[in-house]
């Protein structure tokens, strides 16, 4: 059995920043400065060679020191930093574009952050250039606002909302701009109201995508802090069994796998009309995950029995199967005795969840992991494996 890598692309992410070696020099003026910075933007330094070691004046350290190689500098750009406004930065921005300076770029984006705060007029101003500015600008700004606490001021929020949904602008820029939602705390009836219109707009293509990610998002956000997700859950649970979109439908049931709440029993009975209808093979899937964590393990057993007979495709009979051990542990054997008595190609299944309850291990995480996987099919995203 395999899992999407996800973890992978993290590791190579981390890989490439430790080899690209950027250290930011965030010192005051030193005697040594190379001569007086541009006075808008910061340009990359051609004077100092990329791995030159920078070494400290003799009195500022008595004895042997390391010596730690770094990048070539930026001509200005303690300068910058110090009286940086909005409107130098953004200069600086374009300069970087221009010069294909991403780690600058990079830098001048999380200094933006720092500068926007908790100043709701300043995160408009970067919603403003967001919208009037061409790729790749937009992004630039607003994840530098998605990372600032005034995101979540109400006049920011109202604001990102209405831009994102605006039928005119491209569906990529109404997804960057509901992308920078995600790191609201809450989602009051309303917004979460015009959010999920966006997920169900058949027009509204990878932003229904992402509007779908950023409900889901904030749920967890919210459910962490508060213990609320029911109002969040419903909305996506609408999304999953109404959307057009198999990629949308998919998303919204899989997002509470992210903080995994105890699902009430009302749920399980639109899941298991999804198990049962749904056309795509991997929706009946993540329904039949989705059902794995219940407050009413039995009913989810049930349901998983009503499923199976109609199903049809391995794979599938195979999540009603590893997941109804996940719902129920070693109460739910005697279904699966039943599943591998109805399709034979489960029986070895059976036999080895049946051999790992008998050794007395409990917790699914450990009776997953001495699991043998007998069949060629892709475990869902979030799922154990």
């Amino acid at each position: 059995m395999t899992s999407r890598p996800l973890f992978k692309v993290a590791l190579a992410g981390l890989v490439l920043l430790v080899a690209l070696g950027v250290v930011w020099w965030r010192g005051a003026d030193r005697a040594d400065d190379a001569g007086p910075p541009p006075p808008v933007a910061a340009t990359p330094s051609t004077a100092t060679a990329s791995n030159a070691a920078v070494a400290p004046p003799p009195a500022a350290h008595a004895g042997p020191r390391e010596e730690i190689p770094l990048p070539g500098c930026w001509d200005g750009l303690a300068a910058l930093d110090q009286s940086a406004t909005l409107e130098s930065l953004h200069a600086a921005v374009a300069s970087a574009i221009q010069a294909r300076d991403t780690a600058l770029v990079a830098y001048l984006q999380e200094r933006l952050t720092e500068l926007v705060g908790k100043d709701p007029d300043r995160a408009l101003q970067l919603v403003a250039w967001a919208v009037n500015a061409a790729p790749p600008e937009p992004a630039i700004y607003l994840e530098a606002l998605k990372a600032a606490p005034a995101v979540r001021h109400p006049r920011v929020t109202e604001k990102l909302l209405a831009v994102a949904e605006n039928k005119s602008l491209f569906t990529q820029d109404r997804a960057a701009v509901l992308d920078a939602l995600e790191t609201q705390h809450h989602f009051t009836p309303e917004t979460r109201g015009r959010i999920k219109a966006i997920a169900l707009d058949e027009s509204a293509d990878s932003a229904a995508w992402v509007a779908t990610r950023t409900l889901g998002r904030v749920m967890k956000e919210d459910y962490e802090r508060t213990g609320t997700y029911a109002p969040y859950w419903k909305d996506l649970l609408d999304i999953g069994t109404t959307s057009d979109d198999t990629a949308v439908r998919l998303l919204a049931l899989e997002m509470p796998s992210y903080s995994n709440p105890l699902l009430d029993s009302d749920s399980i009975d639109t899941l298991a009309k999804v198990m049962r209808t749904d056309k795509e093979r991997d929706v009946r899937e993540m329904a039949a995950f989705r059902l794995a964590v219940t407050e009413d393990p039995q009913k989810a057993l049930a349901a998983y029995r009503a499923a199976f007979d109609g199903e049809h495709d391995l794979c599938v009979r195979w999540a009603f199967l590893r997941f109804a051990v996940r719902a129920a542990g070693a109460d739910a054997l005697p279904l699966v005795e039943e599943f591998a008595r109805k399709d034979p190609r489960l029986r070895q299944d059976y036999l080895d969840f049946k051999a790992l309850y008998a050794s007395g291990t409990t917790d699914f995480a450990r009776i997953w992991m001495g699991k043998k996987e007998h069949h060629d099919c892709v475990v869902e995203e979030g799922a154990p494996h």
